[in-house]
């Protein structure tokens, strides 16, 4: 590989080590042969470099693999479960905190209890104490990843607007979390985390253009363009919730009127519920516990509910009409709360995309639900902090040597 003006060796050599250990975190195991073929690397040079990542204890030999012309050779793998993250989840009412390893394996989960306006500063202050907590008890965790409600502002490190929850406005997570652990903290808008958790984690999203469409408390959307996260000035691109669907629609707090999230999000669904008298008591659950009872009536085949899943999805269903005539994804991921209610929305939301979507652009668009074990977005805020890792690997083995 020729070093691009102004590099340096020592930049290179960290360069290459990352596009090593990337294609083994992909890939899973592979011979040295077939990491030169890829990379357009030397054999001699994967040998030196794969060597080093062995020595700091990134990468270890495995069994034989059957080789070109049946030839045996060895196989690396990246040691995944050697190295942990934390993974913080802040939704507007859910907190929730989990250790992954780099593989994007859950290990541990903590629910933290509802969050209020009058209780977000204890909520904030809960975090930072289990954090400690983990961390004193597991020397493998190499970094923090946060994922937090759009659009967020990632050079002051505050959200812009969180609609129903006003008092996160109130936090800047860059100084609220930063340097408090003694591991670094990434941070990064809920939908993009979660956009790079189905390109990390996510077997089926194989596509390097690919929407992650997050429809929870709130709706956004995360978009790899050509395998990079599209960002924009601010750090506040594809905020798909805010756009308007009905030019004299129900008001929004961000200040503009028929916000899609006031027409499908877990809270617009909640009302709906409430409204409908469909869940006796839903007006005293939370968000997520109103809609589940929802779904759990419909998948048993309760009309009404299947009606209410309907007239939801329709309003999703113009999110992705949005999505595929802006952005011209491969793949359209749908996850967080309302994609629990399966095949009934999924069904609807195709049904809308091929009336108003041009055929050629409805024919090589898939759309499909969040396959990931996990809940996106926290697996998201694990994949933040395992991205970093990835590109940057002698950064974390050397800050786990010093302590």
């Amino acid at each position: 590989m020729i070093a691009p003006p102004g590099s340096t060796h020592a930049s290179m050599a960290e360069l290459n080590r990352s596009r090593i250990i990337q294609l083994l975190h992909r890939d899973g195991i592979c011979s040295r042969a077939h990491i030169a073929r890829k990379l357009g690397l030397t054999p001699a040079a994967i040998t030196k470099i794969t060597a080093q990542l062995i020595d700091m204890g990134v990468v270890s030999e495995t069994g034989n693999l059957d080789g070109i012309k049946k030839r045996r050779s060895i196989g690396l793998q990246l040691n995944e479960s050697q190295y942990r993250v934390i993974a913080v989840k802040f939704a507007r009412s859910l907190a929730q905190i989990g250790v992954f390893d780099l593989g994007g394996n859950l290990e541990s989960m903590q629910t933290l209890p509802p969050v209020r306006n009058d209780t977000i500063r204890e909520t904030c202050d809960d975090i930072k104490t289990r954090i400690r907590s983990i961390l004193d008890k597991d020397d493998s965790i190499v970094a923090i990843g946060m994922a937090v409600p759009g659009p967020y502002l990632r050079d002051e490190g505050r959200t812009a607007v969180v609609t129903s929850m006003l008092g996160w406005r109130n936090v800047n997570f860059i100084e609220e979390f930063s340097a408090e652990f003694r591991v670094p903290v990434f941070i990064e808008q809920d939908a993009r985390a979660g956009a790079l958790a189905q390109a990390l984690f996510n077997p089926e999203a194989t596509s390097r253009n690919l929407g992650y469409y997050l429809i929870g408390e709130g709706v956004g959307l995360g978009l790899m363009d050509h395998g990079e996260l599209l960002n924009g000035e601010l750090g506040a691109a594809t905020e798909i919730g805010h756009i308007s669907i009905d030019v004299a629609g129900k008001p929004c707090e961000c200040g503009n009127v028929g916000c899609l999230e006031n027409y499908c999000s877990a809270v617009a669904f909640h009302g709906m519920v409430t409204e409908s008298g469909l869940v006796p008591g839903s007006e005293s659950m939370h968000h997520a516990e109103a809609c589940r009872a929802a779904f759990s009536l419909a998948r048993n085949g309760d009309p009404e509910a299947l009606a209410l899943i309907r007239d939801v999805s329709t309003y999703i269903g113009y999110g992705c009409v949005t999505i595929i005539n802006a952005f011209n994804p491969k793949q359209i991921i749908i996850g967080d709360i309302m994609a629990e209610a399966g095949e009934p929305m999924l069904e609807r939301v195709r049904d809308i995309v091929a009336q108003r979507v041009i055929p050629v652009l409805d024919r090589t668009t898939e759309i499909m639900l969040s396959d990931l074990p996990v809940d996106a977005t926290l697996n998201g805020a694990a994949a933040v902090a395992t991205a970093q890792f990835l590109e940057h690997p002698s950064e974390f083995v050397e800050q786990t040597e010093g302590m």
